[in-house]
């Protein structure tokens, strides 16, 4: 008899157990809408306004990356600064941290703009980080630091992403030392949305 009400005990416990993970897998998702929106300084944007035709270039990292960040931003810059006007005003750079719990919006924003002033700094919360992450295969980690200041980095991918206003994934560039491929993709990318 005791077996019997074992069984039973832990069959609704797997029962409820199941129940609760595919209630968590369940939930909606965060609409492309609302991860879109994002904190830049004290202002929000939407990288996904479909009234802003530009074509968006978009790195993800995060302030305090010690080399890879900034390299990358600072090729961004290089590109941006090779490139002629009109085809900048068709192009916008967005720097999204993978860390939004030592970087708000503001930090994001000045960050970025050392690098040149056309990038948008911004951050969003760990929901939204995580959810554009995964929509464009952003791959990140946290890792603890044990006896450093820092606590823990951020081991992501470096690649800038370009996306059309709808945020749709036109082409991915790897990180380079060279500016070139980033501003050869933007030419392309902005010509053909001409």
């Amino acid at each position: 008899m005791k077996v019997k009400v074992l069984v039973v005990v832990a069959a609704l416990l797997a029962g409820f157990g199941a129940r609760y993970l595919v209630d968590q897998n369940n939930k909606p998702a965060a609409t492309p809408s609302e991860i879109g929106l994002l904190q830049s300084g004290t202002e929000t944007i939407n990288l996904f306004d479909e009234n802003d035709e530009r074509v968006r270039v978009v790195y993800f990292g995060y302030t305090h990356c010690p080399d890879v960040c900034p390299t990358s931003l600072a090729i961004l810059s290089a590109s941006l600064k090779s490139l002629p006007e009109e085809t900048l005003e068709g192009v916008r750079p967005v720097f999204i941290t993978l860390d939004p719990e030592r970087d708000n919006g503001e930090a994001a924003q000045e960050y970025a703009g050392y690098f040149h002033p056309n990038i948008e700094g911004a951050s969003t919360s760990t929901d939204k980080t995580t959810a554009l992450a995964r929509k464009y295969g952003v791959l990140y980690q946290i890792t603890q630091m044990k006896d450093s200041a820092m606590e823990y980095a951020v081991d992501h991918s470096s690649y800038f992403y370009f996306l059309n206003p709808k945020g749709e994934l036109l082409e991915k560039v790897p990180h380079t030392l060279n500016p070139n491929m980033v501003s050869d993709a933007i030419l392309r990318l902005t010509t053909q949305t001409q």
